[in-house]
């Protein structure tokens, strides 16, 4: 025997006011053969099916008041419609499911069934994530990865290889430009491979590893559930949690995973949400390694950044017409991560980042050598400075930016520089560390934008981003300076 379901009063009410309509113009809309009832027919008038609603109005037929009927079901809604519809007919489902399926041991939940909702549950889920956010990326990647192994290598580097470089190159180069390409302060290896080995590779290795295990034990699609409602309020699903949180690996790899999401405001809000406020691995990774010893410049950063991705994410999703994102996602098995798949998928992921990175490193050093050759390097630096000046940082600052231009991690890593020589103080180094993560998007990232979103949603993104970074730095150090803090 079936049963009608049973909708909320006011879409009840719409489908009858629908019904109505369509008895009385029964000879234009129900002509048609189709095999339906007038209350499945008035149910996709109501989800305004594409097909159906373009009949209607091509036949003239009463479109304003059941567009009138349907505005009215809304308002009375505190969901929208759609996921009204879906959430009555999964209660009725589950009703026929208790009727008719007897469980063998009923009132018993499984473990994984126990697990999942303590992971979706918002009540328990927030804590979990706190829980994951502390040791998995404070902890593991940026005491371990940022702190440990960088200073390890970093070391090995500074007191094996680059002598080494600069003696063999001083001895085998006799015209200095030559030697400074290569060694010295500014050359491919003494700086841009060691930014890359030395800095970048072991930040991005363990996020990478630290993702993987979560991605392998079901945990992703579960934060993406419960962080749905949350990313509703920004426009986007809990469908842009991926892309999203890949951007903290790799923003280029997660703008082009955007194309993921359903719709093109989504994925316009996500790619500006990923070149403005998502840090890359690297990047977040040795600002949070020098942030560590200060854990109140820490917590600034963090909840200046976080602030700024939800009030400019939601302000984007009110100004970009369009409606918001359903959601539907399968979810996977909780199980035990397997170590085989993720020593698979970090090997895939570093490689792939490795090859990326270090090219760009050492096309970067050449451009900062060819700079300092013909002047211009030091011309710009010159221009930057009383930018860096009106931010309360020293000159010395000015050459970060510059870094940063070509990549934000390499910015960062020239930072790694500057606080070991202890020359930037504890509200200094918060607000360069702000203006960097909120700085212009990387080349490859820049180029990834362009191939997915085009030129001129790249171009935009840009020239808002760029005074913008720094316009949040100046009121960083403004509102420090006012307040009379000393971090």
């Amino acid at each position: 025997m079936l049963t009608q379901i049973a909708y909320p009063e006011p879409i009840e009410k719409a489908l009858a006011k629908i019904e109505s309509l369509l008895a009385s113009n029964a000879e234009l809309i129900l002509s048609q053969n189709y095999s339906i009832s007038s209350r499945s027919l008035a149910l996709l008038l109501l989800q305004k099916d594409p097909h159906f609603w373009q009949k209607i109005q091509q036949q003239n037929s009463p479109a304003r008041e059941i567009e009138a009927a349907i505005v009215q079901a809304q308002n009375q809604l505190n969901e929208p419609i759609l996921s009204a519809i879906a959430s009555a007919r999964q209660q009725q489902a589950w009703r026929l499911e208790s009727q008719t399926i007897r469980e063998t041991t009923p009132g018993k939940k499984t473990l994984t069934e126990r697990l999942h909702q303590f992971t979706v549950n918002p009540i328990t889920g927030f804590p979990l994530l706190v829980v994951i956010l502390y040791y998995g990326v404070y902890k593991f990647v940026g005491e371990l990865g940022a702190g440990t192994f960088v200073d390890l290598i970093e070391s090995f580097f500074e007191e094996n290889i680059n002598p080494v470089v600069n003696v063999w190159t001083a001895q085998l180069l006799p015209w200095q430009p030559l030697q400074d390409l290569i060694a010295n302060e500014y050359g491919i290896i003494t700086l841009g491979i060691r930014y890359a080995v030395a800095i970048v590779l072991p930040v991005v290795a363990t996020f990478f590893l630290m993702f993987s295990f979560l991605e392998d034990s079901g945990y992703l699609p579960r934060l993406s559930l419960m962080l749905d409602r949350l990313f509703k309020a920004m426009g986007l699903s809990g469908r842009a949690v991926i892309p999203i949180v890949l951007g903290l690996g790799c923003d280029t790899m997660a703008t082009m995973v955007t194309r993921t999401l359903e719709t093109k405001r989504e994925r316009l809000i996500a790619t500006f949400l990923l070149s403005l406020a998502i840090p890359c691995a690297a990047q977040w990774g040795v600002i949070i390694g020098l942030l560590a010893q200060k854990p109140a410049a820490l917590l600034l950063w963090g909840g200046m950044i976080t602030a700024i991705f939800l009030i400019m994410g939601s302000l984007i999703a009110h100004l970009l017409p369009g409606k918001p994102a359903s959601f539907y996602l399968e979810i996977p098995p909780l199980r035990l991560p397997k170590l085989k798949n993720i020593i698979t998928k970090t090997w895939v992921r570093m490689k792939w980042y490795f090859l990326e990175i270090l090219p760009l490193f050492i096309w970067a050093s050449v451009f900062i050598w060819l700079g300092r050759l013909t002047g211009l390097f030091d011309l710009i630096i010159q221009g930057i400075e009383p930018i860096a000046f009106s931010l309360g940082l020293p000159k010395e600052a000015a050459p970060i930016f510059l870094y940063g231009f070509f990549r934000r991690d390499y910015g960062a890593a020239g930072l790694f520089d500057m606080q070991q020589q202890g020359i930037l103080s504890g509200n200094q180094l918060v607000v360069v560390a702000i203006v960097l993560t909120l700085f212009l998007p990387c080349i490859a990232q820049l180029q990834m934008m362009l191939k997915e979103r085009g030129a001129k949603v790249t171009w935009a993104i840009v020239a808002f981003i760029f005074p913008f970074a720094f316009l949040v730095g100046y009121l960083m150090n403004f509102v420090l300076t006012i307040l009379g803090v000393r971090i």
